[in-house]
């Protein structure tokens, strides 16, 4: 079981440009962290690296367990899951082709698919494609999937943005109830995370 993820000494680095070095971070279960700075400061690009997703210039992610560091490739695959500022849906399924997809292919369950999407508020519109939904509809959707296939660690890109205020004190619930299990959030933002957080600024 995931209970921290340590960065020691990264450093990043997109095309010619490096965003930072010598970052030093560590998330444990039970915590969020909110990850602040300017656009193209690195937010995105440290959960795309903690993720797997971009390898660093220099140092390393560490995921621990309660007996100590964890096969880095495992934890990514069962321990995490990154919503991306772009949510990455097919536009051709519909809202429930979507999220059953995803369920499934991250270990969970029709069941569990349908139990979160009660409590994204999408039942009623799990028939539409995916291209006829607004922003917020289509990011509920990619969060139904931290739900239907529960894992620790959540790696959030501007989780909030496309939400209207109902929305986002909703999933702000779910959120709470993630952490008060021991879960853990790292989200990079620009608006506030609606539960207690620390904040990191990257690239400061």
């Amino acid at each position: 079981m995931l209970r921290a993820v340590r960065t020691k000494g990264l450093s990043l680095v997109r095309g010619e440009r490096r965003l930072f070095s010598g970052f030093d971070l560590e998330i444990r279960s039970g915590q969020a962290i909110a990850l602040t700075g300017r656009n193209g400061a690195g937010k995105t690009s440290l959960l795309r690296a903690v993720a797997g997703l971009l390898k660093p210039a220099e140092g390393e992610v560490e995921f621990l367990g309660e007996g100590g560091a964890l096969e880095a490739e495992a934890a990514r695959a069962e321990a995490l899951h990154l919503v991306g500022h772009h949510d990455g849906l097919k536009s051709t399924r519909s809202a429930w082709e979507e999220l059953l997809f995803q369920a499934l292919w991250t270990g969970g369950t029709e069941e569990s698919a349908r139990r979160a999407a009660e409590r994204l508020d999408l039942d009623r519109l799990l028939g539409l494609e995916i291209r006829r939904l607004s922003a917020g509809q289509r990011r509920r959707v990619a969060l139904a999937r931290l739900l239907a296939s529960p894992r620790p660690l959540w790696l959030l890109d501007e989780p909030m943005a496309p939400l209207d205020a109902g929305h986002r004190e909703g999933f702000g619930v779910l959120m709470a109830e993630h952490l008060a299990g021991g879960g853990m959030v790292l989200a990079a933002v620009h608006d506030p995370l609606p539960v207690p957080c620390d904040i990191v600024e990257v690239g400061g």
